[in-house]
């Protein structure tokens, strides 16, 4: 089973709001996950970024791959940085 950690969109039209979640590729954007690992608002400034960085760095380390736009967020967060210097050591 090949695992995404991708946005799914949730909010009314115009008024978008994600949530960071865990789901199979082969699953519809907006449907089954298997876990929820934060959330990400774009419409209010500054742009609310809420993630568990030691989930997404669990997922990660199992073989999670994030969408690019997650991938951005969690750069912008510091999670890659230290998913990478975890990795390192080992």
């Amino acid at each position: 089973m090949a695992v995404k950690i991708r946005l799914k969109r949730m909010g009314s039209k115009r008024n978008p709001f994600y949530r960071v979640v865990v789901a199979d590729s082969r699953s519809p954007r907006d449907g089954r996950f298997i876990e929820q690992i934060g959330t990400y608002n774009p419409v209010v400034n500054p742009v609310a970024v809420d993630i568990d960085a030691d989930k997404a760095i669990d997922w990660m380390s199992n073989g999670a791959k994030p969408s690019d736009t997650v991938r951005n967020l969690f750069s912008k967060e510091g999670i890659m940085k230290q998913f990478h210097d975890k990795k390192n050591q080992k």
